[in-house]
């Protein structure tokens, strides 16, 4: 043991070892010295090779070191990134349309900040950050149509990070989302050109007269194919119902491609012409139009639907289809209520005929409850609140945004509420809960000259009111037996059997045209 208790010298025969009472240390180079000089040349000889080792030793730790720290550095395995992810912006949306980014690649974003611009299945509402950071990758352009939810759209690094150092995941991780629409013509066009050649048609067969039972008659005839490529398996070589349908299943569907019309080269050699149809006989469908040229008669041009049209589309043949609806009308003297606008209007309050209606119906919903329900899968669902919907017709489709609470607001807040709304639908800026929780639907073709019509429940409200315009009538009155002009309006209600009945519905437009009829008891009720 040494003097100071903690080192132990071990002599051996060729070189001493340096031993710490808790583990290993490497011998330096005056223990090393020492150690030779005891041992003699043979000693000195060993710790002149061993400090040379532990010198190349020391310089192996440093370039490891810098080799480690390369390795581990962002330019080579790169920032880790903050995935920004498709959200679900409403309750019934599965995919959106990426309309505009609000935000560059390499900028700043703090948390609540505007990202970009999504298009959802009710309306464009703005994507706000959740995380503070720095955009560092767009992932899904402008233009990107039908993204479903939970794909990645962009990354995000944190504040001082390489932004240009992202790492990127692999795109095998995003689910796949529709082509643009170049890239889908091209695929089109090297998936047609790459397609087997379709099986060609029978040969006709011309022995003897033809023979066709009336239903062989009539699908050849519809499908417009040539009775003479059927092969007859009935009595007497009649061609029968199955042989038609042999030959229609055997028989290639004309089909135009407008991608491979376009992008085939003129053939200096003149195609021979097509041979003329049956008399009688019609095309099976009708050839697409080719982009750019005149349409010739009995083509088409393909209109992809927006995701706001689909989901109407959606929503009314689930109402149509589920919800019993039944209808009832009636006419509503407007005379008071044109009197009473007059009269506003001289003190600078402008309302409209469709404010009216709206608080006469929010007013009638409060005094019946029964008819202030949604239907449930298990039934009906009594609504504590009266929230009204109105039909709002933009360019992309009809939305109905909601004057919350509307029986206990003035006319003339539920007038600056609808102006409002309506241009936010317009704009495309509703928020989500502007249009969604509705319990009564309200939609007024008046402004267009409809005079009546019946409306389609929005699910899973359980009415709808049809709003026609104002039209003069002569009138006997009671009082004097004399003639008079009244405005009338045809009011229809559209509604759900399951909830409310005629009975229910009737006293509903009877309490409704009172509230109409006399504004004034509006406010008193």
């Amino acid at each position: 043991m040494a003097e100071n208790g903690s080192v132990l010298l071990h002599p051996t025969p060729s070189f001493f070892v340096v031993r710490h009472l808790y583990g290993h240390v490497l011998p330096t180079e005056d223990d090393n010295m020492a150690a030779s000089l005891r041992l003699g040349r043979q000693g000195m000889l060993f710790g002149l090779r061993l400090n040379n080792f532990n010198k190349c030793l020391r310089s192996t730790h440093q370039w490891q070191d810098q080799v480690r720290h390369f390795f581990q550095s962002p330019w080579v395995l790169g920032v880790s990134p903050l995935k920004v992810q498709m959200p679900a912006l409403s309750p019934t949306m599965e995919e959106g349309n990426i309309v505009k980014w609000l935000k560059k690649e390499g900028e700043a974003v703090a948390a609540g900040d505007a990202l970009c611009e999504i298009e959802t299945d009710k309306a464009v509402v703005t994507m706000e950050s959740n995380d503070d950071g720095v955009l560092a990758k767009i992932l899904m352009e402008e233009g990107s149509r039908n993204v479903r939810l939970g794909t990645l759209i962009a990354l995000m690094v944190e504040e001082g990070q390489d932004w240009r150092q992202v790492e990127i995941p692999s795109s095998d991780a995003a689910p796949p989302s529709e082509a643009t629409p170049a890239t889908k013509a091209v695929a089109t066009s090297v998936v047609t050109s790459s397609a087997p050649s379709p099986p060609s048609a029978p040969k006709p067969v011309t022995s003897g007269p033809l023979r066709l039972s009336p239903a062989a008659r009539h699908i050849l005839d519809t499908h417009g194919l040539d009775p003479k490529l059927a092969t007859p398996t009935g009595p007497r070589g009649i061609i029968t119902k199955e042989d038609a349908l042999k030959l229609l299943k055997a028989s290639p569907a004309p089909k135009a491609v407008p991608s491979v019309v376009a992008s085939t080269p003129p053939s200096p050699i003149s195609a021979p012409a097509a041979s003329p149809l049956p008399p009688g006989s019609r095309p099976n469908i009708p050839p697409l139009s080719v982009p750019g040229k005149p349409g010739a008669p009995g083509t088409f041009t393909e209109v992809p639907a927006s995701n706001v049209r689909r989901v109407i589309a959606q929503r009314l043949t689930q109402s149509k289809t589920t919800i019993p609806h039944s209808y009832a009308s009636i006419d509503c003297d407007m005379a008071a209520v044109m009197q009473l606008r007059k009269d506003l209007a001289k003190e600078q309050i402008k309302v409209s005929v469709n404010d009216f209606i709206i608080k006469a119906a929010a007013v009638t919903l409060r005094e019946m409850p029964e008819v202030n329900v949604t239907w449930s899968g298990d039934g009906a669902r009594a609504l504590d609140s009266v929230h009204i919907s109105i039909a709002v017709a933009t360019d992309k489709g009809l939305i109905t945004p909601i004057i919350k609470d509307a029986a206990n607001k003035g006319v003339q807040e539920i007038s600056s509420n609808a102006k409002a709304l309506a241009q936010k639908a317009r704009d495309g800026k509703l928020l989500p809960e502007e249009y969604q929780g509705g319990s009564f639907s309200i939609s007024n073709l008046g402004m267009f000259g409809i005079s009546g019509f019946s409306a389609v429940i929005n699910p899973p409200q359980a009415c709808i009111l049809a709003v026609g315009t104002s039209r003069a009538e002569l009138h006997l009155c009671e009082d004097d037996q004399t003639l008079c002009t009244k405005q009338l309006m045809t009011i229809t209600l559209s509604s759900d059997g399951r909830l409310v009945d005629d009975e229910l519905a009737s006293r509903f437009l009877d309490k409704f045209r009172a509230n109409l009829e006399k504004p004034q008891r509006m406010a008193l009720v």
